[in-house]
């Protein structure tokens, strides 16, 4: 008998799942999302991709700025829903949220946990050159990712992907994944195992400092660096051009031979010498500019061999 639920998440990440819910017939009594805010050059209020494809749905959408209010726990409480289905939502659940489906509430995560739990486990397992990762449907509890664990489904990293095909790849896996997990909750066998203490790691959200390169880390290091942070936020650095400094946004890289001053460009290839090794830029973006390859790039930046990237 298909259950009734509310869907509660706000990113691109979320809306697999969502639509995986609706295709098997399951009542989406609500979701629950981040109010709309000023995007874009002209500030207007943007509606997040989980509010937008709701309302193609027809469903009923809520943005509260936050659940600790009692009586948005009570209208909560009113839809009187089997589950709660939580996808990178943004808030936190207090216990009279949790407690208020009658089969609890479920989440999607993106990571093996307990390794990465937190904001941005994606970013974070291929920045520290993580080979695999995964996604797990836990029960929530008040704990930040530490609830039970009901289903998982691991992938593995290749040193080649980025954060921004991970997230694809683990967005339709994780759809998949949540229906299955209702599935079994339908015929009341979702059963669910305690994390272990063990390996517990958090991914903090990242920072805008933390994006920029800086060339006297090893080449893996830089690698993965720029693999975690591509397309968004982006891994950047300076080049000196004109007179002025000009910024660059690094997406895709690869390992490379070479060694010199870090921060040097050591051949026609993009080739740049790190603290350890080098790497080569594959595809870079200059600021206002769309994404380019190495060979365009070079074509109009005016570098020659022996120029230092910043």
């Amino acid at each position: 008998m298909p259950l009734k639920i509310a869907f509660m998440g706000t990113p691109d990440f979320s809306v697999p799942t969502l639509v995986e819910i609706l295709g098997q017939g399951h009542e989406i009594a609500a979701v629950y999302t981040r109010a709309p805010r000023p995007a874009g050059r002209g500030m207007d209020e943007r509606k997040s991709p989980v509010h937008e494809k709701a309302e193609a749905f027809g469903i009923p959408v809520r943005t509260p700025k936050t659940l600790r209010d009692a009586d948005e726990q009570a209208r909560f409480a009113e839809l009187g829903v089997d589950a709660a289905v939580v996808v990178a939502y943004g808030l936190i659940l207090p216990a009279p949220v949790l407690e208020a489906p009658a089969h609890g509430c479920l989440n999607l995560h993106a990571s093996l946990l307990p390794r990465w739990r937190g904001a941005a486990p994606i970013n974070r397992a291929i920045m520290a050159g993580d080979e695999a990762t995964g996604v797990m449907v836990m029960r929530m509890e008040e704990g930040l990712d530490t609830g039970p664990v009901c289903m998982s489904e691991e992938v593995a990293i290749t040193r080649e992907m980025t954060a921004g095909q991970l997230h694809d790849r683990l967005a339709r896996l994780g759809g998949d994944l949540m229906v299955r997990a209702l599935a079994a909750l339908e015929r009341d066998a979702l059963s669910c195992t305690p994390q272990s203490g063990d390996g517990v790691t958090y991914a903090k959200k990242i920072d805008k400092a933390e994006t920029r390169i800086h060339w006297t880390r090893t080449a893996d290091e830089l690698h993965d660096h720029v693999r975690g942070l591509s397309p968004f936020p982006g891994a950047w650095c300076e080049m000196a051009r004109g007179g002025k400094t000009e910024r660059i946004k690094v997406l895709r890289t690869e390992p490379a031979e070479g060694t010199g001053v870090p921060g040097t460009l050591l051949d026609d290839a993009l080739t740049i010498a790190c603290g350890d090794g080098a790497i080569r830029l594959l595809e870079v973006q200059r600021a206002g500019k769309a994404a380019m390859s190495a060979e365009a790039f070079l074509r109009g930046a005016g570098l020659t061999v022996g120029s230092v990237l910043r």
